[in-house]
């Protein structure tokens, strides 16, 4: 299907009912009919191992490996770690920071605010080990007085405190909450110039919004599966560049040791890891069940094209975003790597509305969305239709008129 290409909708290949309209992949994305049917095959097969061979607790993860690396365009499957959730990716970052060239006592780690708690708990123990400071850099607020665009002031912020006593940035494409974009390859760029580690939290937009791994360069990038890879709970993926070659991983697992898929001499006991990323993969990573499920979404991604999912939910929502101006609520414009996303959006509302009666009021009409702190946000996706748009904006003028 060539790129140039518009999507149309494609509820049809989702066991998704008319009577509900989900506006809400980012907290879960629906399976689609191809993954349920992997997942079930998958089911079937375990259901008489018999045959199983020493490479099939292995082959699997290599294809989902590549499919994952041509999503993000990344040429070297082997950096790809299975990982089973967003904490245990940054994790690994946290146990080798100690030996990143060039750490001093007194550095910094700088986030952004109200960032998701797996990117913020990691860092209170190392920091308090390693004598390292935190500096979170929060989001500039509506009334001091710009009129300049939030997320262009924030990316602003966030550059301008990345400096020579930096140890490690840690920020995502998109935040997790406003859907405010974060321009990485300038903050990729930055953190190089000052010998600082980037790690990034992909898990928001890595599948429904393009990513550029040669051109971001990050250190580490962190995705899980559940959400705009729409795959299985409890599976992930990570890239771990060459600062990590060497590294500690968080567990010694079998698997992860050289020519492991040899059983019959599994207890000639292996010094040395497979390449590159492999000694961070979670333990029992084979994931019978959940791989192939994963493989299939990978698939399906690949083949709809992230650049034409953030095309298909920016007309899908277009109409809605006058309708709700007129109601009190802001919505971040889209200003390119320093605006907002499509896919995933924060709609602030008006000061006198109370966010969790506004859900509460569309989850009534069968709209999920997620009220997070004072921002209602909507994340739609290729299952989704105007006619669900309709229905979110009609409650909206309801409730808050």
């Amino acid at each position: 299907m060539p790129d140039t290409l518009a999507l149309t909708c494609q509820k049809h290949l989702f066991r998704l009912p008319d009577t509900i309209h989900y506006l809400n992949c980012a907290t879960r994305s629906p399976f689609s009919l191809r993954v349920e049917q992997a997942g079930h095959d998958a089911l079937v097969q375990q259901a008489n191992p018999f045959g199983l061979h020493p490479d099939d607790f292995f082959s699997g993860a290599v294809r989902v490996r590549a499919l994952f690396s041509t999503l993000i365009n990344n040429p070297d499957p082997d950096r790809i770690a299975v990982i089973p959730s967003v904490s245990y990716g940054m994790g690994v970052v946290a146990r080798n920071l100690s030996r990143k060239p060039g750490l001093q006592a007194g550095q910094r780690i700088v986030l952004i605010g109200d960032e998701f708690p797996s990117d913020v708990y990691a860092w209170d123990r190392v920091s308090a080990e390693l004598n390292l400071s935190i500096d979170v850099i929060g989001m500039p607020s509506q009334s001091e007085g710009s009129s300049r665009p939030v997320g262009e002031r924030w990316n602003e912020r966030l550059l301008n405190a990345i400096g020579p006593d930096t140890a490690l940035v840690v920020a995502p494409p998109v935040h997790w909450m406003y859907g405010i974009r974060f321009d990485l390859e300038a903050i990729g760029q930055r953190a190089r110039s000052v010998g600082a580690w980037l790690a990034v939290d992909g898990t928001q937009s890595v599948g429904a919004l393009p990513f550029d791994l040669q051109a971001v360069q990050p250190d580490a990038l962190i995705c899980v599966g559940y959400k705009w890879l729409m795959g299985p709970y409890s599976l992930g993926l990570a890239y771990y560049g060459p600062a990590f070659d060497d590294g500690i991983p968080l567990e010694e697992g079998w698997a992860n040791r050289l020519d492991s898929n040899q059983f019959h001499r599994l207890t000639e006991y292996q010094p040395a890891y497979r390449p590159k990323a492999y000694r961070y993969n979670v333990g029992e990573s084979t994931h019978f069940i959940q791989m192939p499920m994963l493989e299939a979404a990978l698939t399906q991604l690949i083949d709809w094209k992230p650049e034409r999912i953030q095309a298909y939910t920016a007309m899908l929502l277009a109409d809605a975003w006058p309708i709700l101006e007129t109601l009190g609520c802001r919505v971040e414009p889209v200003n390119g790597a320093r605006g907002r996303s499509h896919h995933l959006v924060g709609v602030w509302l008006p000061e006198q509305a109370d966010p969790m009666a506004v859900s509460q009021a569309l989850q009534a009409r069968n709209v999920s969305v997620s009220a997070r702190a004072r921002v209602l946000r909507i994340a739609p996706h290729l299952y989704n239709t105007p006619a669900d748009v309709t229905v979110l904006t009609d409650v909206l003028q309801d409730v808050l008129r």
